[in-house]
């Protein structure tokens, strides 16, 4: 792609030159900025900024000088000039969906791709071309109109782009590997306001860190995905226990995934009961421990390979049942909607013992708010099948990850349930390793940002100084260049 060719930004204010944030931009700098993109520009107290700033998690209350609502890459590429010339803070707005909020900031620029969704097909060659604003909604929708789907993320809401970049667990990845493992190519708009094309070809160190480096290298605008034949029905459902048996349900649970087939994915969560998951009243509000086992293959075999689950203890419901996929990918959108307030704690186990099966059911036995979850994602199979050194994902050997995610409305229980996660963390982080999954880091913890890439962070760092070295993707998990 001809770099040459892409808008530059002129600003006929040269008064400005020396600005150094987004208090000094006058009205015939921004008039001129939007004159220059296709997509809506918006400021504060312009009818749907409010919108526009909002994310996911409600814990996240920013105010961006600008938000572009970008209709495709030339947007984007002007806008990282813009905010490049004006030295202002940028975020990028995929679907929204990181705990962390880092899709958006205060007093910057904000590039928001939301409007650029599309996805398209090519059931022959079994690949789908998606735009980087896209959330797995939008993706499922279009592939399986023809029987494909390829790893994604198990709230339908969440975005394309944001969860591939980070790595991309979902019920496929044991089958078909992560997310990102499936990606072929993408467009990348780099901190020098250029377009080019990142792949195994063509900038394959690019590739290599875009792929697990979480956005610190360059705003992905589209993608190419290799589908697989998934669907349209596949067996899953619920299978739930009451706490008193949670630690046997565990144990079982790990030793059955330690030895299943690569079809099979199973999370496990613990949650409370509640009228929609189909409980009887006595059941509301208690404590339960869900297990939720999917079968990627045909629902015949799955009935076999699930059936060990479905015949363990003495669960109080039993749901497993043919679903239709993109069924599947939505069931958990309204324990994970918009509106409450979030924050997680993560840990990765290599395989999680006894001792640590033990403090887990302990620490949860009363979960403090009506939507609170602690899950259990189940890794090996073809995650760890991959080829190690494809992409910058770091935890090809990891066994679990696990995480603590309390959610709330109350503002005035920040402290309390924060404080709750962190207790539950600290009790069980002498069984897990140091390690930790990027796109599960929330907004306080830059310190663990080497412990998500380990052995891998130098080399990201010396990449970061090549493509970015003023550090101007810096509103992720950010990794710093070398000096």
């Amino acid at each position: 792609m001809d770099s040459t060719l892409r808008p530059e930004v002129q600003v006929d204010a040269p008064e400005l030159e020396t600005m150094a944030t987004a208090d000094y931009l006058e009205e015939t700098t921004v008039e001129t900025f939007t004159e220059q993109v296709h997509g809506e520009v918006l400021q504060p107290g312009d009818a749907g900024y409010e919108e526009a700033r909002t994310v996911w998690n409600a814990m996240i209350d920013r105010e961006p000088a600008l938000i572009v609502r970008c209709t495709g890459a030339a947007d984007v590429m002007t806008a990282v000039d813009f905010a490049r010339e004006f030295d202002l803070p940028l975020a990028v707005k995929g679907g929204g969906h990181n705990v962390a909020g880092n899709a958006v900031c205060d007093d910057g620029l904000v590039v928001d791709l939301s409007p650029m969704d599309a996805v398209r097909v090519d059931p022959e060659a079994k690949v789908a071309r998606v735009q980087g604003g896209a959330v797995w909604g939008d993706f499922d929708h279009e592939t399986q109109a023809h029987g494909l789907a390829t790893t994604g993320g198990i709230v339908s809401t969440t975005g394309v782009a944001g969860l591939t970049l980070g790595g991309g667990l979902g019920y496929l990845d044991r089958t078909y590997g992560l997310a990102q493992d499936n990606v072929r190519s993408m467009d990348v708009v780099t901190a020098a306001g250029e377009l080019v094309r990142a792949s195994k070809e063509e900038n394959p160190d690019l590739f290599w860190g875009m792929l697990g480096g979480a956005g610190n290298f360059g705003i992905a605008t589209s993608f190419e995905f290799d589908l697989h034949r998934v669907g349209p029905e596949v067996l899953t459902g619920r299978v739930i226990h009451p706490y008193e048996a949670a630690g046997d349900v565990l144990r079982f649970y790990r030793d059955f995934m330690l030895d299943a087939p690569d079809e099979v994915q199973c999370y496990a969560a613990f949650v409370r009961g509640n009228p929609a998951m189909g409980l009887p009243e006595h059941l509301h509000g208690r404590t339960l421990l869900g297990l939720l086992p999917f079968y990627s293959g045909s629902v015949e075999a799955g009935r076999a390979a699930l059936e060990p689950i479905r015949e363990f203890g003495d669960p109080i419901a039993d749901t497993v049942e043919p679903t239709r996929y993109t069924t599947v990918q939505q069931r958990s959108d309204d324990l994970y909607r918009e509106g409450d307030r979030n924050y997680w704690k993560s840990h990765l186990f290599d395989d999680p013992s006894d001792e640590a099966i033990d403090t887990i059911v302990e620490q949860v036995e009363s979960l403090p708010t009506p939507l609170t979850t602690v899950f259990f994602e189940w890794m090996g199979g073809a995650i760890s099948d991959a080829d190690p050194d494809a992409t910058a994902f770091p935890h090809r050997d990891a066994t679990v990850s696990f995480t603590i995610a309390p959610k709330w409305t109350d503002p005035g229980r920040d402290d309390e349930l924060m404080r709750w996660a962190r207790e539950f963390f600290e009790a069980t982080a002498p069984y897990a390793t140091e390690e930790v999954y990027v796109n599960l880091l929330d907004q306080d913890e830059p310190e663990r940002v080497r412990d998500a890439y380990g052995e891998r962070y130098e080399r990201l760092r010396e990449l970061k100084r090549e493509w970015d070295p003023d550090n101007f993707f810096r509103m992720n998990q950010n990794i710093e260049p070398a000096d």
